[in-house]
């Protein structure tokens, strides 16, 4: 074969082999930078709105969840003017009971007791240290009712299950070395629940010291020995539910 031939099939194969590399394969599209970053699954979205939105409970349950509101976590406001319209007892222990929720507030003097809400209102007298929930946060001026102080005030509910009116000043949220508790009246709790409270041996205890004591008395004037008796019945209530003791569900819910 002759040089000029070897040469002219040297120079076709090299244009062939160019030819064959010079056009760049189609690439795919770009794939979206969303379909490739990591992005919450809707079980966690799902979560997280739970969380910072939790519904609020209809009424005729339990109270068991609350809204944190600045300081305070609040109940649903359909829970709190149930429960603000007439007494419920037998609620309010099972919402002072350990690890619950609620927030707790604390007298920071002695004040008598009025209910902003029109509800019942015994007019007796909180005591310095008391222990209540904070259930509603008062403006200054809501709803034509005056509360005292720059920052308004709270209803609050005690320990015998009514609800309290409280300007900003009357509590703090700083737990006192030793908290007090409304006197919780024995003939208004549930039968269900004097009797779960009742498996309690000291409860059970105090129940029948007062029993002697005050022989069926409930009304009028009463010894003074009735009188401690009651008050010590009282005590081991709120010891027994501060520390988590069982209690028979509430008959009635608000």
């Amino acid at each position: 074969m002759s040089r000029s031939i070897l040469v002219a099939v040297a120079t076709a194969s090299l244009v062939a082999c160019g030819g064959s590399t010079s056009t760049p394969a189609e690439s795919p599209e770009p794939t979206p930078a969303s379909a490739t970053e990591p992005t919450e699954t809707d079980d966690a979205a799902g979560e997280k709105a739970s969380a910072d939105d939790e519904p609020e409970e209809t009424t005729g349950k339990l109270p068991t969840k609350c809204k944190k509101k600045g300081e305070v976590c609040l109940p649903a406001e359909a829970t709190v003017k149930k429960l603000c319209e007439e007494s419920h007892p037998n609620v309010a222990l099972h919402m002072f009971r350990k690890g619950t929720p609620f927030t707790r507030g604390y007298l920071t003097r002695k004040t008598n007791a009025w209910n902003a809400s029109g509800g019942a209102s015994d007019n007796s007298e909180l005591a310095f240290d008391e222990e209540v929930i904070i259930l509603r946060h008062r403006a200054a001026n809501a709803g034509g009712i005056q509360v005292s102080g720059a920052t308004g005030g709270y209803d609050a509910l005690r320990w015998d299950g009514s609800c309290v009116t409280l300007a900003g000043e009357e509590v703090t949220l700083r737990l006192p070395p030793r908290a007090k508790a409304a006197r919780i009246e024995w003939k208004w709790l549930d039968e269900p629940v004097q009797e779960s409270l009742r498996a309690n041996e000291k409860v059970d205890a105090a129940y029948k010291a007062r029993r002697k004591e005050c022989k069926g008395a409930t009304i009028g004037t009463v010894s003074l020995k009735c009188v401690k008796a009651d008050a010590k019945l009282s005590d081991v209530i709120v010891e027994h539910v501060r520390s988590g003791g069982e209690l028979a569900m509430p008959s009635k819910l608000p």
